[in-house]
């Protein structure tokens, strides 16, 4: 996920060298999904445009922040009429809303490298509240001098809540597309400035 030249151990809050405004490096991050399909097996896939930026404080991560926005027609599940249904009124309407966002509210440290984020996700018209269990990866300088900070995340969410509801029912029995989804973050961001978390 990053370069670990000169990286330092995976402890944010013993590391205050890492406070500042850092943006995310769409290039070597990934933010993916995945959703079990007519009950016996998970479809994956992932977003490939999206941007985010990330204000850390190093000393004290509670004061930490985060903003992601991603363009919902940019899904890439491997099937492009799968992809094109998403996009489309069923699911995303990315034609009506091109972005869905998140944006922290706090950070609840659970020990070690180990921190839970929370906040709101906004897909369509609809804002609700979203904890992401995250891993501090660690901190170091890549081959061109770029200071970056690597993390990893997860989150479970019911697509049905953010009106995502199209199914269609199986003769077997159940449905098509299951109702949890599960998010997963990889996530490198290169520092812009250094200074203390606001």
């Amino acid at each position: 996920m990053i370069q670990r030249d000169n990286a330092t151990p995976p402890v944010l809050g013993a590391h205050p060298a890492v406070t500042g405004a850092y943006t995310i490096d769409p290039v070597h991050s990934t933010i993916g999904f995945s959703v079990r399909h007519a009950m016996i097996t998970n479809v994956r896939g992932r977003f490939d445009r999206f941007e985010g930026l990330l204000v850390l404080d190093g000393a004290d991560p509670t004061r930490s922040k985060a903003y992601v926005s991603v363009q919902t027609d940019s899904m890439d599940t491997g099937a492009a009429d799968r992809d094109a249904h998403l996009a489309g009124p069923d699911f995303f309407d990315s034609a009506t809303f091109p972005l869905m966002t998140f944006h922290s509210a706090g950070i609840i440290p659970l020990g070690d490298d180990e921190f839970r984020l929370t906040g709101s996700l906004r897909i369509k018209d609809i804002e609700l509240p979203l904890d992401i269990d995250v891993v501090f990866g660690g901190a170091g300088d890549d081959a061109f001098g770029n200071h970056r900070v690597g993390f990893a995340g997860s989150a479970t969410l019911r697509r049905s809540d953010w009106g995502l509801a199209w199914n269609t029912p199986l003769d077997t029995g159940g449905v098509l597309i299951s109702d949890k989804v599960t998010l997963t973050l990889d996530i490198s961001a290169i520092r812009t400035e250094q200074e203390a978390a606001a």
